[in-house]
């Protein structure tokens, strides 16, 4: 009974989004003097959930939700990268040892500007939820 682990799921949405030709952070766009890219995702996750496969308890089953927040400069830009987002999640993900449901997308808030960054930025976030089972 192997116990499943988050990263390598969240390895796995990080390659399919960059596969998709978009600049991927993890837990937070980075800080400093470089400029970021006009559109980027941030990918928040939870820690996931170990649940029983079956009545002997052997806990092999992961459920994992995860926040992709779509980041532009412009409206058209956050919302193009959520479509983008969407798309690149649309087929299971590849983790080794394991078989992944397709990412199930569960909405998430309007779209928001940050007006305390110069210049504004539009936030889209977006929700997720991962499954996998023992390949």
């Amino acid at each position: 009974m192997t116990t499943p682990a988050t990263l390598p799921h969240i390895t796995a949405v990080q390659a399919a989004l960059a596969a998709a030709g978009l600049t991927v952070y993890l837990g937070g766009a980075p800080a400093g003097p470089a400029p970021l890219p006009k559109a980027y995702v941030v990918l928040y996750p939870g820690p996931g959930a170990s649940g029983a496969a079956s009545i002997a308890d052997d806990r092999t089953v992961l459920d994992l939700l995860l926040q992709v927040t779509c980041v532009a400069t412009t409206p058209d830009g956050a919302l193009g990268t959520a479509d983008r987002t969407r798309t690149a999640l649309s087929a299971s993900l590849a983790v080794d040892g394991r078989a992944t449901w397709r990412p199930e997308e569960l909405g998430g808030p309007p779209l928001q500007r940050d007006n305390d960054v110069t210049p504004p930025l539009y936030h889209q976030p977006v929700q997720y939820r991962l499954r996998s089972i023992p390949a």
